[in-house]
């Protein structure tokens, strides 16, 4: 790689970071990559003419990272979109590695956006929350596997991820380790390889033309007229007669999801926002927000050769506001993606869903320091959290390295529904409304559904670096109309 990294920002060189990496030395990077942010064609269907997208390396979804705990990686991001672009999108960007413990030099905070014809290197630890208090490789049990990155340029975010700039980013470790024949005793033995499918969910408007539209004017959410997974129209895939994983992601921009499989068979959710949960849940159907990722075991075994099923989602929701809370008849739901059982396994399935996963960290109250509220709120027609809109200078919390804290979200707005997104550390739901979650939300979160007329009560942990950081909710077009705010982690 040419030039090349270092801790401090190279920008003789072209390099548009402004902050060294932290604990640089700890964590020398291992693995190398180079990403290309381009404008690209791209067929969603046959039947629509190719539209021009922008992906990392020129492809949507951009390319999948494969990355192992103990494993620090550098990704070199080059920003090669057209300075001259007209429409839709803006080519300045900065990307987010959603939700890994990552220094905010390298978080993709929004205002570390840079030009075209300008790199920046960020440097991904790969190592678990904690690692002060664990040394050397941080808390096991807060080990996350399936992440995604996207552009995350403040007022743009909604605009160039929905122009393309998304993928997911996995990470395996010794238990959750890749490999459904690993020989240790340790390993989980999930489906693995080809039976290891991230899905990557969008809806999008297409016009006349058959163009993807990005509506302006649209400050409530933007729900699409065609819905895609992994960049193609309602797809079919073809699936052998096993165990398959499917990493679920809601990429947005801001419509939510219950998803059902057609022939009532169940799902086996194993995680929660790329956290595996303390035991696998059987599940009719799960809700996705915006920027929410859930890990499910389907299990084709007893279907027959011939045999075809959707993924569904039955969930209505006819405005940006949010979900109507109905769940729609089978006749009525939207078929995603079918699967088309076509083979019998090249080999037995070896595949395992275990008994037991991952254990849960304890929740210490004895740590909180302070006890913060967040009001988010509909403001002269745009968002805003405690009254305010985002400013990118405004510091609105200053958490201590090594604390925890209790953050309480609030939504007074009626039916209007927020994912709120934080940034850096998982964290925990202690009730809603004064209620003890749900089992499926009993596990490390960075998204959490805020619904009308809500309070929810989390637990935060501030660890290992300092720096800026954002809370924001993740329908993106709330987010860009100014539904964020900046807080800072200080020594």
């Amino acid at each position: 790689m040419t030039p090349a990294p270092q801790a401090a920002p190279n920008t003789a060189a072209g390099e548009a970071r402004q902050a060294t990496h932290q604990r640089w030395d700890e964590f020398l990077p291992r693995e190398f990559y180079e990403i290309h942010e381009r404008e690209a064609p791209h067929s969603f269907h046959p039947e629509l003419p190719v539209n021009t997208i922008w992906g990392y390396n020129g492809i949507f979804p951009g390319p999948t990272y494969q990355g192992r705990y103990g494993q620090p990686v550098l990704v070199r991001m080059h920003n090669d979109l057209p300075a001259d672009h007209v429409g839709f999108g803006i080519p300045q960007t900065s990307t987010h590695l959603h939700n890994g413990h990552t220094p905010s030099e390298s978080d993709g905070f929004p205002a570390d956006f840079f030009d075209s014809g300008l790199f920046y290197d960020q440097h991904y630890p790969n190592v678990c929350a904690g690692f002060d208090a664990f040394p050397p490789a941080g808390d096991a049990r807060e080990t996350m596997n399936t992440l995604w990155y996207h552009d995350h340029r403040f007022d743009f975010t909604a605009q160039n991820v929905y122009k393309g700039l998304a993928g997911f980013y996995l990470l395996f470790d010794e238990r959750d380790s890749g490999d459904e024949n690993d020989p240790n005793p340790l390993a989980f033995r999930l489906p693995s390889g080809e039976f290891d499918v991230p899905l990557l969910f969008a809806d999008k408007v297409f016009d006349a033309d058959g163009q993807v539209f990005f509506d302006f004017f649209n400050l409530d959410g933007i729900l699409g007229d065609k819905f895609m997974v992994n960049g193609k129209i309602q797809p079919f895939f073809k699936v052998a007669r096993r165990k398959y994983r499917f990493r679920l992601l809601n990429s947005g921009p801001s419509r939510f999801y219950e998803f059902f499989l057609s022939n009532g068979q169940p799902f086996v959710q194993i995680s929660n926002d790329g956290n595996l949960l303390p035991q696998p849940l059987p599940r009719t159907s799960f809700r996705l927000g915006v920027a929410e990722r859930v890990d499910v075991i389907i299990d084709f075994t007893n279907l027959h050769i011939g045999d075809r099923i959707f993924l569904e989602n039955r969930l209505e929701q006819t405005t940006g506001r949010g979900p109507t809370g109905n769940i729609l008849p089978q006749s009525s739901a939207t078929q995603l993606l079918r699967f088309d059982v076509d083979r019998d396994p090249p080999e037995s399935d070896r595949s395992r869903i275990p008994a037991r996963l991952r254990e849960l960290p304890p929740i210490d109250m004895r740590e909180v320091v302070a006890t913060r509220t967040w009001r988010f709120e509909r403001k002269n027609g745009a968002w805003a959290i405690n009254g305010k809109f985002f400013n990118v200078n405004e510091v609105r919390a200053t958490p201590r390295k090594g604390t925890a804290e209790v953050w309480v979200l609030q939504n007074n707005s009626g039916d209007w529904q927020h994912p709120i997104h934080i940034h850096f550390e998982e964290f925990r739901i202690l009730s809603r409304n004064g209620v003890s979650p749900p089992p499926d939300e009993v596990a490390r979160k960075d998204v959490v559904r805020l619904q009308g007329n809500e309070e929810i009560r989390l637990f935060m942990r501030f660890r290992d670096f300092h720096g800026r950081y954002p809370m924001h909710c993740h329908n993106v077009v709330h987010e860009d109309h100014a539904m964020m705010l900046r807080w800072d982690i200080v020594p």
